[in-house]
C-alpha cells in the first residue's frame, strides 16, 4: 500500500524540519524529497500555490544533491526552509 497524500506532506515537512533544526542532512534525504514531490506533483488536483512551494523544495532537493557542502546548503536556506514549513502546515 502506498503512501497517501497527508503522509507524503508529513514525511517531505518533517525531513525539512530536520534539516531546518540540525542545519545537517545527507544525500539521501535530498534524494527522498525528489521522491516525494515527484508523487506529490501527479495529482491532479493540486492547487497552483501547492505545486509552486513543491517546485521550490524539488530544486532545493536537487542542488543539495548535487553540492559538495550540503551542509552549507543547507545552512544557506534555512529561511527558505522555515517558510516552507509554515506553508505546508498551513495544508494540513
Amino acid at each position: 500500500m502506498g503512501l497517501n497524500h497527508t503522509h507524503q506532506m508529513d514525511i517531505l515537512k518533517d525531513i525539512l524540519t530536520n534539516h531546518e533544526s540540525d542545519c545537517c542532512g545527507s544525500v539521501a534525504e535530498c534524494e527522498q524529497l525528489e521522491r516525494l514531490i515527484k508523487s506529490l506533483l501527479v495529482n491532479t488536483n493540486l492547487e497552483q500555490n501547492t505545486k509552486s512551494l513543491l517546485t521550490d523544495i524539488y530544486s532545493y532537493s536537487q542542488q543539495g544533491k548535487y553540492t559538495q557542502h550540503l551542509d552549507e546548503h543547507i545552512v544557506e536556506h534555512r529561511g527558505q526552509l522555515s517558510q516552507w514549513i509554515s506553508e505546508i502546515d498551513q495544508f494540513s
